[in-house]
């Protein structure tokens, strides 16, 4: 999601070229991207990604997603069946291939029934452009009741989640995993290093850098009433300190936390250059033991709240 707008395409190049050499087969975007991008740059990130795997696509799982605004009419955004019908073939196109692996609704649209949602996806997939259908920042009772109707009405139902999840966002923790777990869906959560934040990146009592996730244009606000607060910035005081206790860097300790948990299939990771790979893919070979995930999950416990105070 950086790609096109905090990076340019020969730096977005570079990132990938380093992903792919340290082993990563994944690579998972969407139509909206690049992030705080708006409609006019809408797809970049999917052009960029499909000329750089111009030549092996087949080594490759594919994932993007749908639902952001793509343009300017009220259909250009949501689920509809009018929106998932035209974003399909635009994503294609942009890709460069004539399927997508993992197509995943980017968010939970209220304004469509799901019926219709669904119903347009499993037409995707028996069309032969989607092979498996998921979600993204769904509530845990919208994927029970999306997984009801599929099986109900006989269509494709999700076969993964896509949450935010991180040591500061532990929310999905107590409804959205054990569904996932008992029906055996997969999760790849996104933001395992909370904007950079776990990994040290940003210092307290300073603006955000220039160039981040927490200024780039209409996403640095979120970014910042996510995580921007004194109750994150003692956590990851505290978390790094764990970390040099124990050898690790800050970033390797997050991504190896988030996988360790028994739900996640494997966290999303981001970067901007390709050493910020370095740290992240490392997390793959460490193996946690149980105290040292015992001391991060009680230093981050209070953020399984929705309701913890700030």
């Amino acid at each position: 999601m950086t790609f096109g707008l905090q990076i340019d395409e020969p730096a977005s190049v570079s990132v990938l070229d380093r992903a792919a050499e340290g082993g990563v087969t994944f690579l998972d975007t969407a139509d909206a991207y690049p992030l705080g991008g708006g409609v006019e740059l809408a797809g970049t990130t999917e052009e960029i990604l499909g000329r750089w795997l111009k030549g092996r696509r087949h080594q490759f799982v594919l994932a993007t997603k749908v639902f952001g605004r793509t343009g300017p009419q009220p259909w250009d955004a949501g689920s509809s069946r009018r929106h998932i019908m035209d974003a399909i073939d635009a994503s294609l196109r942009r890709l460069g291939t004539d399927y997508i692996d993992l197509y995943q609704l980017h968010g939970d649209d209220p304004e469509t029934p799901i019926d219709e949602t669904l119903q347009a996806l499993h037409d995707l997939v028996r069309a032969g452009k989607v092979r498996y259908i998921g979600c993204s920042n769904f509530l845990a009772y919208r994927v029970a009741l999306a997984l009801g109707r599929s099986e109900t009405l006989g269509l494709a139902r999700f076969d993964s989640v896509q949450p935010r999840y991180n040591l500061l966002f532990r929310e999905f923790e107590r409804e959205l995993f054990p569904l996932c777990l008992e029906e055996g869906i997969g999760v790849i959560p996104y933001n395992p290093l909370a904007g950079g934040m776990l990994s040290g990146k940003h210092a307290r009592g300073q603006p955000p850098a220039e160039g981040t996730r927490f200024t780039i244009s209409n996403a640095g606000a979120m970014y910042q009433e996510r995580y921007w607060h004194q109750r994150e910035f003692d956590a990851v005081d505290a978390f790094q300190q764990i970390a040099k206790r124990a050898g690790l860097k800050p970033a390797t300790l997050a991504v190896a936390w988030v996988l360790a948990q028994p739900a996640v299939t494997a966290p999303i990771l981001g970067a901007s250059r390709p050493d910020q790979l370095d740290d992240t893919l490392a997390a793959s070979d460490v193996k946690l033991d149980d105290d040292l995930l015992h001391e991060v999950d009680e230093l981050t416990r209070e953020f399984r709240r929705g309701d913890a105070a700030r």
